[in-house]
């Protein structure tokens, strides 16, 4: 399993929006609205469920993003200093978990692993849960996996 099929059909949808970037710049759009229809459109387009799918990626399909987004950077769509897509997608990741983690009634709240209850103090993690056996490559792309193993080392 891969997300390349999806990384192709979001740029390819991206790519179709920076013509309407292009439009708005020609007709007069001040450089810092610009930015902010590039975060609302092509940003929002591109970290709409990377939770789910940014595990998937495969280094090709990062260097593809971060390709897409170094030219919006030369096309001075978004500022020379827009993050990578891999801080994009560790944002949008713990975004999510701490979401559904402090939040009982969240959807993703019962799929968490029970809480760990350790007698003895051992340095200090994002969170008390126990960690998930990785048992497969498929186990260990998974967000849940991902999320919990991320800062623990």
């Amino acid at each position: 399993m891969s997300a390349t099929d999806h990384v192709s059909a979001v740029l390819s949808s991206c790519s179709g929006l920076l013509y309407a970037l292009r439009i708005l710049r020609t007709h007069g759009m001040p450089a810092s609205s610009l930015h902010d229809v590039f975060r609302a459109t092509i940003v929002a387009k591109i970290l709409y469920g990377s939770p789910a799918w940014s595990g998937l990626c495969f280094a090709a399909d990062r260097s593809r993003l971060n390709a897409f987004l170094r030219r919006c950077k030369r096309y001075y769509y978004c500022s020379s200093d827009f993050p990578a897509i891999e801080e994009l997608f560790s944002d949008a990741d713990d975004t999510l978990f701490e979401r559904f983690v402090y939040y009982p009634a969240h959807v993703l709240h019962p799929i968490l692993p029970e809480k760990s209850e350790q007698p003895y103090n051992l340095r200090d993690r994002r969170h008390n849960y126990c960690l998930v056996e990785k048992t497969s490559v498929l186990n260990e792309r998974d967000y849940i996996t991902l999320i919990l193993y991320k800062n623990s080392y």
